[in-house]
Order: structure tokens, then sequence, then C-alpha cells
């Protein structure tokens, strides 16, 4: 494994951590759900070969501290948080990013707010529940979700949560998990500790997200939308899917489901390599 360089960078309202490994364009990856740069280390070492890769914990995770612990998250400002990376790594040349589902939110909100510092983005499973037809009902999901994290706690708002991302009609009961690489495994405690700022602060702001439709219809030959295989009919899958149907592009599928990238990382790196050289 490479050890990556370490670095933070001062931005309003917080200290970003940050690594990068290897050299040549810059590639960006963001991270979603209540992982940070960690995410990305079973992918990274094999980026580097071609890229510069930079990996982060957003504002408020792990090791990316803020100023006020309560403060409010906004999709605009967690865009902002990247292109500050960008800027420090590459500030002459626009980059290569990859974004996983809230990370992918942020990832088009950068898109669309400075489309010339991005070369070409691949978004996994945004859940940008407010394109859905149904987003009423997402948003009562929403709802329920931080009524029960204020009145029950994180382990029961989790499950409402968890059963909102289910297949449409699937009531089976969670299949066994997938046992995941020991790197990943080590991760968990990390992960665990982000879960009640991932609920209360990253959830109902990114989910309430509205992307503008019309410049992503501009900038639609500057990004593709990518979906899990394994993910079909849950409730992740359904926006990029809504989306590509609706901009009339391509819905790339990666190995796995939601969490492929921890659960496939071999064979998820390299669709993402060529889906950067495409």
């Amino acid at each position: 494994m490479i050890d990556p360089t370490i670095g933070s960078l001062r931005v309003n309202g917080a200290n970003l951590h940050y690594e990068v490994r290897g050299q040549g364009p810059l590639l960006l990856l963001i991270s979603g759900g209540a992982g940070g740069a960690a995410s990305f280390d079973g992918i990274a070492d094999d980026l580097a070969a071609e890229y510069t890769v930079a990996a982060y914990d957003p504002r408020g995770m792990s090791r990316s501290t803020l100023d006020d612990p309560e403060a409010e998250q906004r999709v605009a400002e967690h865009a902002d948080d990247a292109l500050r990376i960008m800027d420090l790594l590459s500030p002459r040349e626009p980059a290569r990013v990859f974004g996983s589902s809230s990370g992918a939110i942020a990832a088009l909100h950068l898109l669309t707010a400075h489309p010339e510092r991005v070369e070409r983005l691949v978004a996994h499973e945004p859940p940008l529940v407010e394109v859905l037809p149904d987003a009423p009902e997402h948003r009562a999901l929403i709802a329920r979700v931080q009524e029960t994290f204020r009145s029950e706690g994180l382990m029961p708002a989790m499950a409402v949560f968890a059963a909102g991302m289910k297949k449409d009609g699937d009531t089976t009961e969670p299949k066994a998990e997938v046992k995941l690489p020991p790197q990943a495994a080590a991760r968990a405690e990390r992960t665990m500790a982000n879960l009640p700022y991932f609920v209360g602060r990253i959830v109902p702001s990114f989910m309430s997200y509205a992307p503008d439709i019309h410049r992503l219809e501009a900038l639609s030959d500057r990004f593709v939308l990518a979906c899990g295989q394994d993910s079909r009919g849950e409730l992740p899958y359904r926006p990029a899917a809504f989306l590509a149907e609706h901009l009339g592009t391509e819905l790339l599928h990666f190995p796995g489901g939601h969490t492929g990238l921890t659960t496939h990382p071999a064979e998820f790196g390299e669709l993402l390599r060529k889906a950067f050289r495409a």
C-alpha cells in the first residue's frame, strides 16, 4: 500500500483532512455516507499509477473538524470544500472527479457551479430524491428519520432510514452481510462514530437538495451517472436512473450495490479507470 501524503486545509468553518497519492492529472474522490478518505483505500493505490489521487474527509467527518459541531450543513458549502482542494492541488488544470452517494450530490453541484474546473465527473448513486415523481414520500421518510433520531436515538433512526432505502415491496429480512476486506472492517469504528452527524446533519440537507436540471442538461457530456448492479429498485438507484433517462445519457453499472466501492474494490476501481478514459 502506498503511504499517502497527508495534509490539512483551512476552509470556511472547518479544517479538512486530505490525502494524496501518485502523480499525473488530478483525480478527486468525494466519499458519501459516514465515510471519508479511508473509503477509497481499496482503489486509491491502483488509480495512483495514472493520476494524482486526492481524497478527503468531508467537513464534520472523522478527521475534518468543524468550528461549530452544531452547524447546519449545505451542499453548496461541501462542494466549495471540494473546489478548494482542487485549487490547492491542481490550480491551473481541471480535475476528474468521482463522488459516491452524498459525495456525488456535492460533486454534481460542483460541476454545475464551476464547470470549468471539472474535466469529467462520475456520480455514483446520488440520492437526489427531489427529482423523482414520488418526492413527497421521500420527504416524509426524511422527516420520520429525524423525528425518530430525536425521540428514540441513533439506531432506531438508522433502522427507519435503512427500511426506506430498500426495494419497493421488499419485505424480506436483510441478507447476510458481505465479508469485508480487512481494511474496510478496520474502518467500521470510525464510521460508527460519524453516524450521528450523518443522520442529523447530512441526510436532511443532502436529500432535500434539488439539482439544477437545466444546467445538468447543458453539461450532460461532462458527467456519467452510475449505479450498482445489485441496487436496482432501491431508493439510491432510482434518481440516477431517472436522470439518465431524462437526459438521454448512459447509466453505467458498477459491481455490487450502493457500497460496491467497499465490497468489490478491484473491479470497481478498474471500471472507474475505464470511465475516465472514455
